[in-house]
């Protein structure tokens, strides 16, 4: 092959060791070379031709690519194939003014192809298993339909009634006469359910109750929803989840200087079976008066350190969009307050609250200072395209979206299932912020707890296999947000953990989930 002139080293520029030890591997004469030799060579001249005549890197890579796998095959070295060691010099240097970055030959495919093959199979696994493992209501959206089309029926709802807050809530399931009438269940899971609920309230959206995939033992839509036998059998005392020595005022929570909570109401579209305020929710919806929140307020204005305020509940969607903005209009008031929060479930409980009015309001506010909504979830299967929809649109009238995930038995405790949430909700303009371990204060649920070293290999196992704004910080609550950095992992003590804050090296002991609980086949619904 003679269309590039021969000519001395000295003349050609300099390339670098990546591509002179390529070079010098391909020129590395063959003890014997196999009569084959022949077969190649047509396969060979091609690629070179291309190589050559073409303006592009990829032909080049692709001939130097097949003389290395026929050099490691013992087939032939490049003299065999006619290319000589200044020809392949000639079209290395050729590559490296091609590319923008100057990228070598020798970069590209002995280091940087071979990184990136690697890097690609740490993840085969989990493209494999992620749509079948953790299906989004996106990819199951067939099957919602038909379950929308059957709890409509059943519960004589109109589209009308459907595709609305009050409808939806007007409808929410609450006892097990209706559960039993929606959702295919054994007469002994029924019982165990209605025993429950004389102490715990199950309410479920019509929506989300579609979101149920028939058939499925532990759907994870239904482990979150509806309450089993070992909300009561668990033994243990309630720790109240946010002490009156964090209360220092009307509504109020403060842990941080400059953050506090309002709790701004007791109701929920739905009430999740893991709720770190199962106290706070009764037996009943409350409204608060005006004269409540003004308490809070006047509290928040005496203390100008507070720059940040997170209106929860409950949730804080579930407030008639008079007091929402309300609330708003007065946070904005106040000076020192330079953003907002809003935490929510609604636009994957009962999407439909997500209306025009409600985003003028948001965007409103966000005007004037930032607000972010803060929601929460747990499972790729309840992001829907109605829900997606909600937060796209949220998306555009507020600063972000953020997800605190709750790290929970049977429903999100594995890479596959973590990995597919977090990509799925980013995918659906949420972005990954939280995972919290799930809390112990609340023996009612300790049948979710997950032992920390399974939240923290799940979470490290994300850098450098998904997107690093999809990987969310590993949180335990014990006084405040304690990161689960191996760093914060202090010691062990018996069955407990001793975590360090951050913020100021304290120390707050941290009980472990229960091991020979964590490894109990038989729970929930399949126990």
């Amino acid at each position: 092959m003679t269309s590039i002139e021969t000519v001395s080293s000295e003349d050609i520029p300099s390339i670098d060791n990546y591509t002179e030890e390529l070079i010098a591997e391909l020129q590395l004469p063959v003890a014997k070379v196999s009569g084959a030799v022949n077969d190649e060579k047509g396969e060979v001249r091609a690629l070179y031709e291309r190589a050559n005549n073409q303006n592009l890197t990829s032909p080049i890579i692709d001939l130097f690519a097949r003389l290395l796998d026929l050099r490691r095959q013992d087939k032939g070295c490049s003299d065999d194939f006619d290319i000589s060691g200044d020809e392949l010099h000639r079209l290395a240097i050729k590559h490296q003014q091609i590319d923008e970055h100057m990228v070598s030959v020798g970069g590209r495919l002995a280091r940087a192809l071979p990184i990136a093959g690697e890097a690609n199979s740490r993840v085969e696994e989990y493209l494999a298993q992620k749509d079948q493992v953790a299906p989004s209501g996106i990819e199951k959206w067939e099957q919602i339909q038909e379950n929308i089309g059957r709890i409509k029926a059943e519960l004589k709802m109109s589209d009308e009634d459907w595709n609305s807050f009050q409808g939806q809530i007007r409808n929410a399931i609450d006892s097990v006469a209706t559960l039993s009438k929606l959702i295919d269940l054994p007469e002994d899971v029924l019982e165990s359910i209605a025993r429950v609920t004389k102490s715990y309230r199950m309410r479920l959206t019509p929506y989300y109750t579609s979101l149920i995939m028939p058939g499925v033992i532990n759907d994870p839509i239904m482990l979150q929803s509806v309450p089993t036998g070992e909300m009561i059998e668990n033994a243990g005392i309630e720790i109240p989840p946010v002490a009156a020595d964090h209360s220092p005022a009307r509504l109020i929570d403060q842990f941080y200087p400059r953050v506090l909570t309002i709790k701004a109401t007791n109701m929920c579209a739905m009430y999740c079976t893991h709720c770190l305020r199962l106290a706070h929710i009764g037996r009943r919806d409350h409204m608060y008066s005006k004269e409540a929140y003004n308490e809070a307020l006047d509290y928040i204005r005496k203390n100008e350190q507070v720059r940040d305020v997170l209106v929860t509940g409950g949730d804080a969607f579930v407030l008639p969009n008079s007091i929402l903005r309300w609330l708003l209009e007065e946070l904005d008031a106040i000076e020192h307050i330079k953003v907002k929060r809003l935490g929510t479930r609604i636009p994957v409980t009962a999407p439909m609250r997500v209306d025009a009015e409600l985003l003028d309001i948001l965007e409103e506010s966000s005007d004037k200072k930032p607000i972010r909504v803060v929601t929460q979830i747990n499972t790729a299967q309840e992001v829907t395209p109605v829900s997606r929809d909600a937060f796209r649109e949220i998306s555009k009238r507020t600063f972000t979206v953020l997800n605190q995930a709750v790290l929970l038995k049977g429903i999100n405790d594995s890479r596959v299932k973590m990995w597919k949430l977090c990509e799925t909700i980013q995918e659906a303009y949420v972005r990954p912020y939280y995972i919290f371990n799930c809390s112990y204060r609340n023996p009612q649920f300790s049948h979710f707890r997950v032992p920390l070293a399974v939240g923290r290999d799940i979470v490290e196992s994300m850098y450098g296999n998904i997107s690093g704004d999809a990987i969310p910080r590993y949180i335990a609550t014990a006084g405040g947000k304690i990161p689960l950095h191996r760093s914060n992992v202090v010691r062990r003590e018996g069955d407990d953990y001793v975590l360090r804050k951050p913020w100021n090296d304290e120390e707050a002991e941290y009980p472990d989930a229960d091991p020979e609980v964590y490894a109990e086949d038989l729970f929930a619904f399949n126990k």
